[in-house]
């Protein structure tokens, strides 16, 4: 079953057993497990809370598949799922009273290319990841769903429940940090 078919089973508000359930789940870890650990890395800045949370997010969407009735994309659910989750973390006692030291270098990976190319993508890739791991997370999250995951930002607005002319603002300050921060760097 391909999205669209699962978007249609769903919202026909037919009885989900736990099989189609599991393949649902399959499908989402499958298409979007890597992006997701991607997402929540930009949040938390350490590999294995990263892992963890996004197990934990498909575990979530496995127990609350029965409420999605199909008026957005799984896509945008999931992502919805995900970022409440995430946020949700960053407020939580165990996060603010843990340290966070561990930093993942490469986490975008490059397209293919030849050496060089690569070694100069992958140092630029790099000072742009860390330029944007540094902002503020109010930031970080509409930079990552907008430019990473290439969701439009009528999108964001319903994943995150910020106004749309809000992220706007929020990517133009973005830019202007990020910016910033690499024509400091390059001096």
């Amino acid at each position: 079953m391909n999205e669209a078919e699962y978007k249609y089973d769903l919202s026909k508000g037919s009885a989900m057993d736990e099989h189609n359930k599991e393949d649902i789940v399959d499908h989402l870890i499958d298409v979007y497990g890597d992006r997701i650990l991607h997402m929540a890395y930009t949040y938390v800045k350490n590999e294995a809370t990263a892992e963890d949370l996004t197990q934990d997010v498909f575990i979530k969407c496995y127990e609350k598949l029965d409420q999605f009735h199909g008026r957005s994309s799984l896509k945008t659910w999931l992502y919805c799922v995900a970022a409440n989750h995430f946020r949700d973390y960053l407020k939580s006692w165990h996060h603010r009273k843990v340290s966070l030291n561990e930093k993942v270098l490469s986490y975008f990976p490059s397209q293919n290319r030849n050496v060089e190319e690569t070694v100069v993508a992958r140092d630029d890739e790099q000072q742009l990841s860390e330029a944007v791991m540094a902002l503020p997370v109010k930031y970080r999250e509409v930079v990552f769903l907008h430019y990473y995951e290439e969701l439009p930002l009528a999108d964001v607005s319903r994943m995150t429940g910020v106004n749309t002319n809000t992220l706007k603002t929020r990517l133009t300050r973005a830019r202007q940090l990020l910016k910033e921060m690499i024509s400091e760097e390059e001096k």
